[in-house]
């Protein structure tokens, strides 16, 4: 058997090689070109039958003009690869794909600099043998296929895919228009992005990778280019692994986050069935179905990223650890959910009409960790919800709760650890719950006679007067929490609410400026991890 190969050509080189390889053609190498309804050829290595001209030894071939109805095939033999050079290029097919490389050791398109070229198959394939299913794409590779080139390639493709290969696809450069029935842009093996500007309409997914009988294939890795997708499907789906480097994204699935949906479609923004990994690049994820999701492990290391969605905007089935990266969540049912959520840092807003940050699943097992990190969650449901436990190591967590009582700002089976950083929670007095008894620092329940108003300020001030806290809750609340490293055993603090602060205010919380006006609630002295103002009918843990 024959070892398969893939050619990426370096950018930085592109202009000298298809100089190189346009002056071997004028000397006597190949070309091909489409006359309308005719074909013709200048030099060895392709026949042409009717209107389907089919490359059949290994080399490079310049390819122009405009095939009405028929085909561009590769069947090769030869240890080569196939290089072709698109020069302008309009092929239409009536009854098939209008790219079709059957067989070669790697096959090869390159977009001439500045060139337009366009592929356009059938409604409706007719094949050989009732049996057969390939091809099923307008430019389809039975082998390896590599794209580049600084040109254009506009593809439409009405039967299925638009851009197919059953081994691996890369596309290294060039500017892509793909309006497909099914399928944008796959890759059955693999799916390398390392560039290019794309614009794919889907009627399934956008990009894809989906080899299911192997579980080290299926794989997308995106190292750059600008992405916009619109797909009835999933905009990114690999059956393995994806891993996102760089790029820009705009990414519309579903019909978008205030679509309805049959609860068969999967209509993801991101997705794997294994893991995701993200690395960089600027996210913006419209979804019907899940943002970012897998059945597997999510990691996000950096990125800027605006989703909304009409179900969770990051979900896993294991687990999601964020490391970094500017997060914004505009809507969402639930904002992050897995099983384990573990934050180490990063600067996340979210809003969800359920859970904003929820461990649940069905392993067990749940917990949520913070260890660094900015975390604003503004929720309808619960704050954060762990069937399991929550520990807090650092970082900041600012959560603008739910108003109606069978639902809390924070709600855990487990345990509570608090050990570092600064926890702010507001919420609804039905079933308040604040760090637990095990903690190493300090926390403060408080539960209001009272509901307090949207937007009335809630001050705590240490025996000097200084103030330790000014926070605006968005909401109605009965019920506040709070921790941090300024509640200092042994001291006296006074509460005030309602007054006026002329601070500067992020997210509720100010910072800077002289608060006056308020009313005293009350005092108390820290003596126990936990000071629990008000009844509640839970008891701190």
């Amino acid at each position: 058997m024959r070892m398969k190969t893939i050619k990426i050509l370096l950018i930085g080189t592109m202009m000298t090689l298809l100089s190189a390889t346009a002056i071997q053609a004028q000397d006597g190498g190949n070309i091909i070109t489409f006359n309308g309804d005719s074909i013709s050829v200048s030099g060895t290595g392709a026949t042409v039958n009717g209107n389907v001209v089919t490359i059949t030894s290994a080399g490079s071939y310049i390819v122009s003009g405009t095939l009405a109805d028929g085909q561009l095939a590769v069947d090769s033999e030869d240890d080569g690869g196939v290089t072709i050079i698109l020069n302008g290029v309009n092929i239409s097919s009536s009854t098939s794909a209008g790219i079709n490389i059957i067989n070669a050791e790697s096959a090869e398109l390159i977009l001439m600099d500045d060139t337009q070229n366009t592929i356009t198959d059938a409604a409706i394939y007719v094949y050989a043998n009732a049996e057969d299913d390939e091809p099923n794409a307008a430019v389809f590779s039975d082998d390896d296929l590599t794209i580049s080139g600084n040109g254009s390639l506009t593809v439409t493709a009405n039967y299925n895919d638009g851009i197919a290969s059953k081994d691996s696809l890369t596309i290294v450069s060039g500017t892509y228009n793909v309006t497909a029935a099914d399928d944008g842009i796959r890759g059955k093996n693999d799916l390398h992005i390392v560039g290019g500007t794309f614009t794919v309409t889907a009627g399934g997914d956008g990009f894809k990778a989906d080899n299911e009988d192997d579980p080290a294939l299926g794989t997308i890795n995106i190292d750059g280019g600008t992405v916009q997708i619109t797909a009835g499907g999933d905009a990114i789906q690999a059956e393995t692994t994806l891993t996102i480097n760089e790029g820009s994204f705009t990414l519309v699935s579903g019909g978008g986050s205030s679509a309805a949906i049959s609860d068969d479609l999967s209509a993801k923004g991101i997705k794997s069935s294994g893991s995701i990994e993200i690395n960089g690049g600027t996210f913006t994820v419209d979804s019907a179905d899940d943002t970012v999701h897998t059945n597997g492990t999510i990691v996000i290391n950096g990125g800027t990223f605006t989703l909304a969605t009409g179900d969770d905007a990051i979900h896993a089935d294991v687990s999601i650890e964020i490391n970094g990266g500017t997060i914004d969540i505009t809507r969402s049912y639930e904002g992050i959910e897995a099983v384990t959520i573990t934050f180490n840092g990063g600067d996340i807003r979210l809003v969800s009409s359920d859970d904003g940050i929820n461990a649940a699943g069905d392993t067990g097992g749940y917990y949520i960790t913070f260890n660094g990190g900015y975390i604003l969650v503004n929720a309808a449901g619960d704050g954060l919800d762990s069937n399991g436990s929550i520990e807090m190591n650092g970082g900041t967590v600012i959560v603008q709760g739910p108003t109606e009582n069978f639902n809390g700002a924070l709600d855990y089976d487990g345990s509570f650890s608090i050990t570092g950083g600064t926890l702010v929670a507001a919420g609804s007095a039905g079933m308040p719950q604040s760090p637990g008894m095990s903690s190493s620092q300090n926390s403060l329940l408080i539960i209001f006679t009272e509901v307090q108003q949207a937007g009335s300020l809630i001050n705590i001030q240490n025996s000097a007067g200084e103030s330790i806290l000014t926070f605006a809750p968005s909401k109605a609340y009965q019920s506040f929490a709070f921790s941090s490293p300024q509640l200092v055993t042994g001291e006296t603090y006074r509460v005030f609410i309602g007054g006026i602060s002329d601070g500067t205010a992020t997210d509720g919380v100010y910072t800077n400026g002289t608060y006056a006006a308020g009313t005293e609630y009350t005092s108390f002295t820290v003596t126990n991890v936990v000071t629990q103002i008000g009844e509640s009918r839970r008891r701190p843990r």
